[in-house]
């Protein structure tokens, strides 16, 4: 509605035209400066979302050595939740071990476990986000067939599973939901795209659990390229470090290998794999596909929760190194040694910049 300018300065008052003129150009000015100012709220995260296409986050000018030097970071001493997986030499998980069993350190000193618990019931929030790039297009209809009957095998009410397909872009095909209808709904309109966006969805996916509770696991299926992020390695790094995440890939590999082949995309989820405590595997066939994703089923049916207060108050660096070994005294298994312990390898004590 169209306000006068006499009824906006009151009723007994008498503007000039020129008055008039600059209080309008200054009702714009200010109007103009609101709206440039006003900051979107983000979207719901409990909402689906379709075609999200991955940015990076904005890039900081890096301080100056002067800066750096001495520099000491407080932390906020809060609870650090570290799951783990425990296997014996054929790879088969172990789930008997007790609390005495375990020695827990922190950049190298010992800490005092404050909560242990053995296959842990805590929520499952899972992310499967399967490559439909064009080189994975004749292995697509097998991908969707195993994580279909993962995402039966594993769910409970209390879990979720968000359902993400990345090719040049990365789409968000469910929310995170225990319905298998709406589950396999979303897979079912999984399609083809072009090039391959990993490290964005690695982003993207480490952010939707971000705020999530209990267990948050990414489960990728991919034949490892990386052609089109504009998200770098160290930044879905740290976004998964900061989320939590446990990270299983599955990497589908050709019957014949091509010496073109970009092997990129495939170390580098390797490494992060190992870092968040998770595993990668390899597969060329549905056998070993579902073979991968009874593996993954097993584990998480039989993770320890080992959960501290951390010691030191102060540090020299925001990334802290978490190491947790089978104490070699223990009496629960023959040969402790033997027992191979996997666990994110720290955690970030300040958020991303």
């Amino acid at each position: 509605m169209f306000i006068s300018a006499r009824k906006f300065f009151g009723p007994n008052t008498e503007r000039s035209s020129s008055a008039w003129a600059g209080g309008l150009l200054c009702l714009l000015a200010a109007a103009s400066l609101s709206a440039q100012s006003t900051v979107p709220r983000p979207p719901d995260a409990n909402k689906p979302v379709t075609t999200t296409v991955a940015h990076p986050p904005e890039k900081q000018p890096p301080p100056s050595p002067a800066d750096d030097a001495g520099t000491t970071i407080r932390v906020n001493v809060k609870l650090v939740n570290v799951f783990s997986t425990v296997t014996n030499p054929g790879g088969a998980p172990v789930s008997s071990l007790k609390e005495d069993d375990f020695q827990l350190f922190e950049d190298g000193k010992p800490q005092k476990i404050a909560v242990f618990q053995r296959e842990s019931e805590l929520p499952l929030s899972i992310v499967i986000a399967i490559d439909t790039s064009l080189s994975t297009r004749n292995n697509q209809k097998l991908e969707l067939d195993s994580a279909r009957r993962f995402a039966h095998a594993i769910l409970r009410p209390i879990d979720g599973i968000s359902l993400f397909q990345f090719s040049e872009v990365v789409d968000q095909l469910t929310p995170f939901t225990a319905d298998l209808r709406t589950i396999d709904r979303g897979i079912s309109r999984v399609h083809t795209g072009a090039a391959t966006a990993l490290y964005d969805t690695l982003y993207l996916g480490s952010d939707a659990l971000l705020d999530r509770r209990g267990r948050k696991v990414m489960v990728v299926i991919t034949d490892g390229g990386d052609t089109v992020s504009k998200t770098s390695y160290q930044e879905a790094v740290r976004e998964a470090q900061q989320a939590e995440v446990i990270l299983y890939s599955i990497i589908i590999v050709p019957i014949e290998n091509s010496a073109g082949r970009d092997i990129g995309g495939e170390h580098a989820l390797i490494q992060l794999s190992r870092d968040t405590g998770g595993k990668y595997f390899y597969a060329s066939s549905l056998e070993q596909l579902d073979a991968a994703f009874r593996q993954i089923s097993d584990e998480l049916r039989t993770q320890y929760l080992i959960a501290y207060y951390p010691s030191a108050r102060l540090s020299d660096s925001e990334f802290r190194h978490i190491e947790i070994k089978i104490n070699p005294s223990t009496q629960d298994y023959p040969n402790p040694s033997e027992l191979q312990v996997r666990h994110r390898t720290g955690y970030y004590t300040m958020p991303a910049k």
